[in-house]
């Protein structure tokens, strides 16, 4: 979504773009903004799609020497690390995007770990979505430090609204959590608060969760928990951008209660937005940089991931008070706007001149 949306606004700006992304021959290719090319890679980030992608750049590197290079995932910078010790690969602008995570696996590899400082010493510009991921960086590779700007996540430039209220299938109140079903993104947390609940609160709500499972081990998982939750728990798939949107509009309660996992964090979170700009209340953890994507006591709730009893609280709380819901939900819906991906892009892209490069 961040690739999509940043290449989007940068096209529309009067930029030429070309984004090179994964094979996808499953997928009906909608009409884009700018031009896309598909590598004959999964996305993995593995090395078989380092290789891939390196022959790729070798190929265009005539091309690319004369063009801005924007990397926004770690698997092209990991690619990108090994093929910049030769001045043929130098573009003419580097460009570089940290989301979180990949800074804290190049900082504690010993061997990325000066090619992820040298890549970030060539980059002309750096972005993140959130000052925690900013000083984040900066803290592991101080090389970073005064290059690096904040290009903030905003809503889906195909988001809308509902304009009128949907016909709820269900009159339990619905907690909602969308995301890819993995340890990182606390779907086992937020299914342990809930069946903690009271039992009279317990018989009043259902649990939704959407998401792909690319872990089949924490989906079964995740399944065995829900079977013995005592609570109606659905588990509705990876939805499409029109399905999914109304089942936000059929919640009351959109949870995201993600942990530090590994070297995974969470650096923001898009789908944060999403919920508050359908004007549901959110509960999550203070991690990362959720705190920059909900705000505690205006448009949801916070709560220290080690602290489980605070969680099934807060939940608690939003179940039993509809005007509490309704107050952190309408004032989501302002605060889910106030960002823009045209802004965003400019940040990073800087002005458009007439012998600016692709």
């Amino acid at each position: 979504t961040f690739v999509e949306e940043i290449a989007g606004a940068a096209a529309a700006s009067g930029r030429e773009v070309e984004v090179w992304a994964q094979a996808a021959p499953h997928i009906v290719e909608k009409p884009w903004q700018f031009n896309l090319r598909r590598l004959p890679l999964t996305g993995s980030h593995d090395l078989t799609c380092q290789l891939k992608l390196a022959r790729a750049i070798i190929a265009g590197r005539r091309h690319l020497r004369h063009a801005t290079v924007y990397l926004a995932e770690p698997g092209p910078m990991l690619t990108w690390m090994w093929l910049q010790h030769c001045h043929a690969f130098r573009p003419k602008h580097l460009l570089l995007t940290f989301h979180g995570s990949e800074i804290l696996k190049f900082h504690r590899n010993p061997f990325m770990r000066p090619l992820a400082r040298r890549l970030i010493k060539h980059a002309e510009r750096i972005s993140t979505l959130t000052e925690y991921t900013r000083n984040l960086l900066i803290s592991r590779f101080p090389v970073a430090n005064g290059k690096t700007i904040l290009t903030p996540g905003a809503l889906r430039t195909n988001f809308h609204d509902t304009s009128t209220a949907p016909i709820k299938p269900t009159d339990r109140l619905v907690i909602l959590t969308v995301g890819r079903l993995h340890p990182r993104k606390g779907q086992l947390q937020t299914l342990a608060a809930l069946a903690a609940l009271p039992v009279e609160e317990r018989t009043g709500i259902e649990y939704w969760v959407v998401g792909p499972a690319p872990h089949n081990h924490y989906h079964d998982e995740l399944r065995q928990r829900a079977g013995a939750a005592e609570i109606p728990v659905k588990f509705l798939g990876d939805l499409p951008d029109d399905q999914l949107g109304a089942t936000y509009d059929q919640a009351d309660i959109f949870a995201l209660t993600s942990i530090a996992y590994g070297s995974s964090i969470e650096g923001f979170g898009l789908v944060y937005l999403e919920a508050s700009a359908h004007g549901l209340p959110v509960i999550a953890h203070a991690i990362g940089g959720v705190s920059e994507a909900v705000v505690d006591g205006e448009t949801g709730l916070l709560v220290s991931p080690d602290q489980p009893g605070a969680l099934t609280q807060a939940f608690s709380r939003l179940i039993a008070d509809a005007e509490l819901r309704h107050r952190l939900g309408t004032a989501g819906r302002e605060w889910a706007r106030r960002n823009s991906w045209s802004r965003s892009a400019a940040l990073l892209f800087g002005p458009v001149n007439a012998d600016s490069a692709p």
